[in-house]
């Protein structure tokens, strides 16, 4: 399962970083794009405000 993004999202940044497949998008809010995301967690981890969980 993907993890996603939530609201709380404040676009730093941080976890665009740390993914090592590069499934994540800028925006406003960032974005995860599931098809790509292998559930690692390493954006979760890095997350400043906790926007990033588990689906």
């Amino acid at each position: 399962m993907a993890h996603k993004i939530t609201e709380d999202c404040i676009a730093c940044g941080a976890c665009a970083g740390e993914c090592p497949v590069e499934a994540i998008s800028e925006g406003d809010i960032y974005k995860i794009d599931a098809d790509k995301c292998t559930d690692c967690g390493a954006c979760a981890d890095v997350c400043p405000t906790g926007a990033i969980l588990a689906n």
